[in-house]
């Protein structure tokens, strides 16, 4: 699509037949997460001022989304997936395998030039990691987690997400 604004330009700031043109000109690729992987992530980076993950979670509940940070702000209301048509939906933890399809898809060779994922082994130590993290929360945090994400956990496959019970 010929490029008629700057770099930093927002899709937002078009009109819907330019939006549609550029839309339609993309391989568009989205890369998903666990919504609770990403408020672990979030807080182990030191995102907030809390000193424990309780505190950190009420924290982000008390915000809401208005004001939440891009970190663990809720996927859909970040990239719209019930207006854009994401070609491939790329979920955290299959890396490898998914953008090795990615790749042949578009006639490239896979394996020369995918760089070593650590996704598909942290998954074992983000399942640890979560239950010890979830378990600190309280019924009515985790209720409201759930809540928070809910459009996210109907939107992706987050079979094993601890929220979705």
């Amino acid at each position: 699509y010929p490029r008629r604004h700057a770099p930093e330009t927002q899709l937002s700031e078009f009109n819907m037949t330019d939006i549609e043109a550029m839309l339609g000109s993309y391989t568009k690729v989205l890369f998903v997460r666990d919504p609770f992987q990403r408020l672990i992530s979030a807080f182990m980076q030191g995102m907030g001022s809390s000193p424990s993950f309780s505190s950190f979670v009420q924290d982000v509940l008390a915000g809401g989304q208005h004001y939440a940070s891009e970190t663990w702000k809720p996927l859909v209301s970040l990239c719209r997936p019930c207006l854009v048509q994401y070609d491939y939906v790329v979920v955290f933890g299959f890396l490898r395998q998914e953008l090795g399809h990615l790749l042949r898809r578009a006639g490239l060779p896979a394996g020369s030039l995918l760089p070593e994922f650590t996704d598909t082994q942290a998954r074992w130590t983000y399942s640890w990691l979560s239950e010890q993290m979830f378990s600190e929360l309280s019924l009515q945090q985790k209720k409201q987690l759930s809540h928070f994400y809910r459009w996210d956990l109907s939107a992706f496959p987050f079979s094993s997400s601890l929220l979705t019970d």
